[in-house]
């Protein structure tokens, strides 16, 4: 029966946290707000910083969560693990709900990350720190957010991490940056959005 976390992750992934909140408070679809992404960072831009912070915490859990449980109940395959965890940002970005068509799944890596090695938090530390740091001082969530995930990525690797963890890591972080390519081409345009800055 252990082959089945995996699809626990996506089914757990694929809940549209930011959509669902809009909804439920609003009674609108963020999808029509701002960059049309259903993540945190546009719900920010809808319904403030509160919210945007609560999303991304919900989003990280969700993700995550799944990968604690499946060890709590004794799974050990890290193999095993890595692909659950794989499988719950699958379910971000590509909901079943809303017709695969999810968020970046930014804070959800972050969240499988950080549970993947939860005895040893220092690569996601060392991830959340850095996208802190570049958000503040170029305002470019985008940027922040793959440089915080290549970072953790990395760390996972210095603090020799299991192995499938690690390459797990990668992965996610090179997802991320598929889901990003827009926002890179700005970035190399000199046209992405700030934070705080009114969209165009």
């Amino acid at each position: 029966m252990s082959w089945l976390w995996p699809l626990i992750g996506y089914l757990a992934g694929s809940c549209p946290t930011g959509y669902l909140v809009v909804k439920l408070m609003r009674g609108e679809d963020i999808r029509n707000y701002g960059s049309g992404n259903i993540g945190a960072t546009n719900v920010g831009r809808v319904m403030g910083r509160r919210w945007a912070i609560t999303v991304a915490l919900i989003d990280m859990l969700k993700g995550g969560a799944v990968v604690a449980l499946a060890m709590a109940m004794g799974l050990r395959d890290h193999g095993l693990l890595a692909m659950t965890g794989l499988f719950g940002i699958l379910g971000h970005n590509f909901p079943v709900w809303l017709r695969f068509k999810g968020g970046k799944g930014v804070a959800t890596s972050f969240g499988v990350m950080f549970f993947y090695n939860w005895f040893c938090p220092w690569p996601a530390l060392i991830g959340g720190a850095l996208w802190y740091l570049v958000m503040k001082v170029t305002r470019y969530v985008s940027l922040a957010s793959l440089v915080g995930l290549y970072a953790c990525a990395l760390a996972m690797g210095l603090f020799r991490a299991p192995s499938p963890y690690v390459a797990a890591s990668f992965a996610l972080a090179l997802l991320s940056t598929v889901r990003h390519k827009d926002n890179i081409r700005r970035l190399l345009a000199g046209t992405e959005n700030r934070v705080g800055q009114k969209r165009v």
